[in-house]
């Protein structure tokens, strides 16, 4: 028998593979039409995070979808994602001689503990237990 925890983070690493998958196949399919790379990541990840919202918010931590507060936080959430991302990438792997793979593959491991921490402790937390 899991506990209601382990069901939780079950939860958000399938809502977390299949936005990931989802936003793969989107890009791919922006960029078979022709569209600009930047544009075709920009769509794509846009596309790929508001489905992560609903998921995370709605199945995942059962709370809400129209909170405003909430969507800061979770706003925030994903741009320290960004930002770690593009450290582990654009500084830290080049500064130890990762090649591009192991820093990407850093950043598969590092940013999904971050964002179920942050999503848990802050984003998703009852009222008055946000650290």
């Amino acid at each position: 028998m899991i506990t209601a925890a382990q069901a939780q983070f079950l939860r958000f690493a399938i809502v977390g593979a299949g936005v990931a998958a989802l936003y793969v196949c989107i890009y791919l399919v922006f960029l078979a039409l022709s569209l600009d790379q930047l544009l075709a990541n920009f769509l794509a990840f846009l596309i790929a995070v508001s489905v992560q919202y609903v998921g995370q918010t709605w199945w995942t931590f059962r709370k809400p979808l129209g909170c405003p507060d909430q969507i800061i936080r979770f706003a925030c959430t994903i741009g320290l994602g960004y930002l770690s991302s593009a450290s582990i990438t654009g500084l830290l792997g080049p500064a130890l001689g990762w090649s591009d793979i192991v820093s990407a593959i850093v950043v598969t491991v590092i940013l999904p503990v971050q964002n179920y921490l942050i999503f848990r402790v802050w984003v998703f937390a009852e009222p008055g237990n946000q650290h």
